[in-house]
């Protein structure tokens, strides 16, 4: 196994953890955006309020996407584990 082998695994780890997470992480911006504007037209000024609103848009993102997030993530350690025997040379 190269470097060049190990840059590359590491790099396709890297790109599938960004490309697994973005949705759940724009899911928590733009909720967080609303409630901040909602905060700033109403004046209420408290902390806790995006909490719960996130918390339940995450939820609702994470049953929505799961499945795919988890195909993505089976299919690259399936293709892992396909290439184990070139890795270990």
């Amino acid at each position: 196994m190269t470097i060049d082998d190990v840059a590359a695994i590491s790099s396709e780890a890297l790109y599938l953890i960004i490309k697994t997470s973005a949705p759940v992480l724009l899911v928590s911006l733009i909720v967080g955006l609303i409630v901040s504007i909602f905060q700033t037209v109403t004046s209420i000024q408290e902390q806790t309020l995006t909490f719960v609103p996130k918390i339940i848009a995450i939820f609702l993102a994470i049953i929505v996407l799961g499945h795919w997030m988890l195909n993505n993530m089976a299919g690259y350690m399936e293709s892992l584990w396909a290439d184990f025997s070139v890795y270990i040379k």
